[in-house]
């Protein structure tokens, strides 16, 4: 009967390490290009689209290419393996995820920002009956 237990213990504490070794993995922290160049790791960088500078799709291979320039002003090429996002051209900013090699961002994903429609646009409303 206490084999069992220590059986049973030992599979729960695999399990245990598994499950903390996924979480691990699955955390994607927020930094800055010149972070993401360095470290080598799987990063989530916000920025903005460098619009000067163009974009391309190339539907053979299925590649979304662009600069973005991050909040510290350093820019980067950035190669999704994917479609344009929707609205990519309107957003005001973007988080790319991804890793930097080489010199390039390879994007696992990029999301965009845009400008909501429910915001003001800078007028005020004057009321009636005041």
């Amino acid at each position: 009967m206490k084999t069992r237990y220590l059986i049973g213990g030992a599979i729960a504490l695999v399990f245990v390490v598994i499950a903390a070794l996924s979480l691990d993995n699955s955390k994607i922290e927020y930094t800055n290009l010149g972070y993401a160049q360095s470290s080598g790791k799987r990063v989530q960088v916000k920025g903005a689209w460098v619009k000067d500078k163009g974009c391309t799709y190339n539907s053979a291979e299925n590649t979304f290419t662009f600069v973005m320039r991050d909040d510290a002003n350093t820019e980067v090429k950035v190669i999704h393996n994917g479609p344009r996002p929707n609205n990519f051209e309107l957003a005001e900013s973007i988080v790319v995820k991804g890793r930097v090699e080489n010199g390039v961002m390879m994007a696992d994903n990029i999301l965009t920002k845009c400008p909501s429609k429910y915001e003001g646009n800078g007028q005020q409303v004057k009321q009636s009956g005041s």
